[in-house]
């Protein structure tokens, strides 16, 4: 049995790990403030820290446990919130990173592995983005996630800590939050459309984003612990390499409810990307990675346990 930190598994993302990780025989030990997490999600069996992952306290607590593994999910996920509140969302994205890798240093855990995304890359006029294409984020909340992997890469340099980034593109599935209409694309559009039966979406229904399945994220992070391949740090794509547009979404959810749901277009919110989507040759190659689950098949998936949960 191992010991790991999987922080915000109050959260959709974080409860999944926490939850596959207890599922395979190991401890799981859990931080998270709350904010937009909610504590019956967090998995049976998990210890649970109430407070923030970057204030001293609360780390002082993690004293108590010896940890094979920090995986770093939680954190402020809405690129909208972030121009909002824009200190909280550097302490949530960047603060809190910094802080438990001088955790894991002190500790002497040997392997961090962040939740990154996809919004680090802001836009290109070529959408297909690999690791090595430039970072040019657009929101704070993006430069909070490209903070955070430079401290990584420091540490890695610096103490020997095996350090994975991964950049999620756009999550989805069954479990979602569905209460936060500031993040999650996906996820808001059939919100609204369950509980208003209509869907104003902020933004060009040309935009598109690279939509990853729940099971595959929790997949990525599984095959990105012990990772064999790459050096101390490395970043990866986790993404399915394919354009979903807004308007096939929308058209998506509805085409698959059982009532009739209309929807308009109004103007977008600061900082939001038109669209890329991922190379993945690097993480199928490192680490046998290859998303399983179509968005077709997702889609439904989440929409079915939507009517059932509403």
């Amino acid at each position: 049995m191992k010991t790991y930190l999987v922080t915000g598994a109050a959260g959709f993302i974080g409860a999944t790990v926490a939850d596959a990780l207890l599922k395979s025989g190991n401890s799981v030990v859990t931080i998270d403030n709350l904010s937009t997490g909610k504590e019956d999600v967090i998995p049976e069996g998990c210890t649970f820290i109430k407070g923030n992952d970057y204030d001293d306290e609360v780390i002082k607590q993690l004293d108590a446990y010896h940890f094979d593994s920090i995986i770093h999910i939680a954190g402020q996920s809405s690129g909208e919130i972030s121009f909002e509140n824009p200190v909280y969302d550097l302490q949530t994205n960047a603060q809190s990173t910094l802080m438990l890798l001088n955790y894991a240093k002190k500790a002497g855990c040997k392997e961090f592995i962040f939740a990154s995304s996809m919004s680090t890359y802001g836009d290109h006029e070529n959408p297909l983005v690999s690791e090595e294409t430039m970072t040019i984020p657009k929101s704070f909340y993006a430069v909070g996630k490209l903070a955070s992997e430079n401290y990584m890469r420091i540490y890695s340099a610096m103490y020997g800590i095996k350090c994975t980034a991964l950049r999620f593109f756009n999550v989805y599935g069954v479990g979602q939050n569905m209460d936060n209409l500031k993040q999650g694309m996906a996820s808001i559009y059939l919100a609204l459309a369950l509980k208003e039966h209509h869907i104003t979406v902020k933004g060009s229904k040309d935009r598109f984003r690279d939509f990853v399945y729940i099971d595959d994220i929790v997949d990525a992070v599984r095959k990105a612990m012990n990772r064999a391949k790459g050096g101390l740090f490395e970043v990866y794509n986790v993404s399915n390499c394919r354009k979903i547009h807004v308007y096939e979404i929308i058209d998506i959810i509805k085409k698959s409810l059982p009532f009739a749901v209309t929807h308009e277009y109004i103007e977008g919110t600061p900082g939001d990307q038109m669209g890329v989507y991922g190379k993945n040759d690097k993480i199928r190659t490192d680490l046998g990675w290859e998303a399983q689950v179509s968005f077709e098949h997702g889609m439904q998936q989440m929409i079915d346990w939507a009517i059932n949960k509403a």
